[in-house]
């Protein structure tokens, strides 16, 4: 559990959550491949991982689809890793990481009211206001702004109710998916393949987890998450605050919000079902590296992904640990011995002539 902020530092461009479709994202499925050890052998069919992201802003999905023809050539990127070429699916879903997709569903449900929002996407006994200005100053908010009447308060109250089963209609009504012009659709009319193999699912999708204690794949179900939010979403905010105190309200109070969007993006936005949501896998780091889209961007600034299979074999982490151990034995006893035979005792050196 924690609440740590979860935007990074790095000075590197801002729109961060638009870089998974280019060339950065390619470096960073790349990326993501080579630290699950997916280095073909030759005649290997070896299944690859597909990542899941989730931001502030924007959320992502990539994954080799099980057949290379596509019928959307925007959502597919070609490149070799290895030695071995990939088809791979991705796109980004601008608007709807976890802070702007609240504020979509906060004005939708501000329509038709005051200026008081009773919202069971938070705890019961909940309250905070807001500037008009701050939610419309969001581009994804702006761009529904003429189908939005003109709201006359400059404030916005919200008052938590906290209900899982309404949160999940209020988000929901965010997914449109009665409109599809291919085969098979995620939401909004974009193009989505039969989901393939494992993935692993980073940032927000892990932070919101992992304080719901929902990371280890032992107990990891879709049905004993909706258990965890219904019961988590049902605890007064006094209660919250009493049991969680070193964790910032700004993430307290929306953790109710966040795990039931994520759960309704797995599910009925990228349709993964209860038998495939085994598939998931919840991820802070692999190999004690931290995950994100910042180490993809450099990759592909340093263009350190070979595209061909390396000659050699990279030693493992053991091997390369006790290699470095046995040589740095070696050398010791090297300088050991030459420092006692340049300080020997003067008789010794008389003896030897």
């Amino acid at each position: 559990m924690h609440g740590k902020s979860q935007e990074s530092d790095s000075s590197i461009p801002a729109h961060r959550d638009t870089c998974l479709p280019g060339s950065h994202g390619r470096h960073a499925v790349a990326q993501k491949l080579s630290w699950f050890n997916l280095k073909p052998s030759e005649g290997d069919t070896q299944e690859t991982y597909g990542a899941l992201d989730l931001g502030g802003a924007s959320t992502q999905i990539t994954f080799v689809p099980r057949n290379e023809t596509t019928e959307s050539s925007n959502n597919t990127l070609h490149f070799r890793l290895y030695g071995k070429n990939y088809g791979v699916y991705t796109h980004s879903f601008l608007c709807y990481g976890k802070d702007q997709a609240l504020l979509q569903k906060l004005s939708k449900d501000l329509q038709g009211t005051n200026g008081t929002i009773r919202d069971p996407c938070f705890n019961s006994g909940y309250r905070r206001k807001m500037n008009m200005s701050d939610l419309y100053e969001s581009p994804c908010i702006r761009r529904f702004e003429a189908t939005f009447p003109f709201l006359p308060f400059p404030e916005v109250e919200i008052r938590g109710i906290g209900n899982y089963q309404q949160c999940q209609r209020s988000i929901l009504q965010l997914f449109n998916t009665s409109y599809c012009p291919y085969s098979s659709c995620s939401f909004n009319g974009i193009f989505l393949p039969p989901l393939q193999g494992n993935f692993g699912a980073f940032s927000a999708f892990y932070y919101v987890m992992e304080f719901l204690n929902l990371t280890s794949e032992e107990q990891s179900t879709h049905k004993k998450m909706i258990s965890t939010l219904e019961k988590f979403c049902s605890q007064p905010w006094e209660e919250l605050q009493m049991y969680f105190g070193e964790v910032k309200e700004k993430y307290l109070s929306e953790y109710c919000f966040s795990g039931t969007y994520i759960l309704a993006l797995l599910l009925n936005g990228y349709h993964f079902t209860a038998e495939s949501w085994k598939d998931i896998h919840f991820m802070g780091k692999v190999r004690s590296t931290s995950v994100g889209w910042t180490l993809g961007y450099m990759l592909n600034l340093t263009n350190m992904i070979p595209s061909e299979e390396p000659l050699s074999t990279p030693l493992s982490h053991s091997t390369y640990v006790f290699l470095m151990v046995l040589f740095s034995l070696i050398l010791v006893i090297v300088v050991v011995i030459g420092i006692f035979i340049f300080h020997k005792p003067s008789y010794f050196w008389k003896d030897m002539v």
